[in-house]
């Protein structure tokens, strides 16, 4: 999986993700306001279907979608994207990156590594 998201994508992802499987009707109902126009989210879900986001299955008489890729693989996707991007592939630069702009203290990067080590 290599395939980006555009913001929009992503949104209805997020949605997918939280709900597990919706109509177009569902997955606008979860959004915030000004909530996007039905023929929006549904062009969109095509979309994702496209790329191999996003499937299918018969209700009623329309579908319900699902997501095909977990939350968890884009997000590693996405995060190694960044990484790369602009900090040189190196992990120990954009951590300390993010310490230094967001005043992080030690006791911050403690709990951090005790997550980390809890995996």
């Amino acid at each position: 999986m290599s395939k980006q998201l555009t913001k929009a994508e992503e949104q209805i992802m997020h949605v997918l993700w939280q709900l597990r499987e919706a109509s177009v009707k569902e997955v606008i109902d979860e959004m915030e306001e000004p909530k996007p126009a039905y023929n929006t989210v549904s062009t969109i879900i095509r979309i994702l279907e496209t790329k191999e986001f996003v499937g299918h299955k018969p209700k009623g008489r329309g579908y319900v979608y699902f997501p095909l890729i977990e939350k968890s693989a884009y997000s590693n996707q996405s995060l190694h994207k960044l990484v790369n991007g602009y900090f040189e592939g190196s992990f120990k630069s954009m951590v300390s990156f993010f310490m230094k702009e967001n005043k992080m203290d030690i006791q911050e990067l403690e709990s951090i590594l005790k997550e980390v080590n809890k995996s």
